[in-house]
């Protein structure tokens, strides 16, 4: 692999720090081979950052714990896409009608987010959440909103009969994944975020919601490393968490609608993203609000860029010019292989 290659990532997330965040980790990796791997700067403009620095993964909770659990449960009978939430929670019309498809794929015309945490914490506030109604007719436009996977979360709890944090680990803890934990409260060596209540965040959901909901949500609240994430990759990857097939339908189905493009919970690349311009509709990947990112190319190729931007500047997004630069440059630089599906 080329040394200039591995010279321009380096430029690329380098020029960055202190600017947009105090430090980064990256790995650039296949199906079990890591390509590249490097921590940059650091947690707080003091510690130095390690390759084993644990990450607010913000909205990567999506695809890593809430999508893979609709993964497992379709794979194991529990549900199909055409399930609609009615069938497993007491909600009126028209959200009870909304399918699982819809959900994941942010078509369900349900609203961005929701204020209650202001007034509500905990299972109150994850009661009147699942009340709440689409503001959209279901199917029509691509609303992308953090309560259609709280409202996967409560479907899996239902199914499950369990809750949702144990759900996952018992997904995460085969494959090793030890650093990837809902709220794991303070330790050196994770990365820090914003400020709430007076308080620098420190293993606790910089997203609200997730953490007034008491740190465990199907929208944020998982943290990890890439390391871990690197494991689950590969693991996803080569069928070992579901069968290939579920993987495939779930990365690679195209949900159009009136305003973009969607795969099943993963998103599917599009203009000005975090995928960048290379990437093509097979392609899958994640963004996160504190700065995270899962992008994987068709033939399996991935890269996972893990910051802490929020303790910063919590509303920036001028991160979003550094992973295009950084995916671009990767995915056009690393030859392909056979395509995975």
């Amino acid at each position: 692999m080329s040394e200039k290659l591995f010279r321009n990532v380096d430029r690329i997330v380098e020029e960055h720090l202190n600017k947009i965040y105090p430090g980064a980790t990256l790995l650039i990796g296949w199906p079990d081979e890591i390509v590249y791997e490097k921590a940059y700067g650091t947690l707080d403009f003091e510690r130095r950052t390690s390759i084993d620095t644990i990450y607010d993964l913000a909205s990567l909770t999506k695809v890593v714990a809430t999508t893979t659990a609709v993964m497992k449960l379709f794979s194991e009978g529990y549900l199909h896409l055409y399930d609609t939430v009615g069938r497993f929670i007491n909600t009126e019309k028209p959200k009870s009608d909304i399918t699982i498809k819809q959900l994941l794929s942010h078509t369900s015309g349900m609203q961005p987010y929701s204020e209650l945490w202001k007034y509500l914490k905990g299972k109150e506030l994850l009661g009147e959440i699942l009340k709440i109604q689409p503001i959209e007719e279901p199917g029509k436009k691509i609303i992308y909103s953090c309560l259609n996977f709280i409202t996967l979360m409560a479907i899996i709890e239902k199914i499950a009969q369990r809750s949702f944090d144990d759900f996952v680990y018992d997904i995460f803890e085969p494959l090793g994944m030890q650093n990837t934990k809902f709220s794991p409260g303070q330790n050196q060596d994770i990365a820090p975020t914003s400020e709430r209540e007076g308080k620098r965040l420190v293993g606790f959901p910089d997203d609200e919601l997730a953490y007034y909901l008491g740190g465990v949500s199907g929208n944020a609240g998982l943290f990890s490393n890439v390391k871990d994430l690197f494991r689950f990759m590969s693991a996803l990857l080569k069928g070992e968490i579901v069968p290939r097939q579920v993987v495939r339908l779930f990365t690679q189905t195209v949900v159009e609608a009136s305003n973009g493009k969607r795969h099943l919970g993963w998103m599917c690349p599009s203009s000005n993203t975090s995928s960048g311009d290379v990437l093509t509709e097979k392609a899958f990947g994640h963004s996160g609000f504190t700065g995270t990112t899962i992008w994987c190319r068709e033939d399996g190729l991935f890269v996972i860029f893990l910051t802490n931007k929020g303790f910063i500047k919590r509303h920036e997004d001028e991160i979003t010019r550094v992973r295009i630069l950084l995916h671009n440059l990767v995915f056009s630089s690393i030859s392909e292989r056979k395509e995975l599906f």
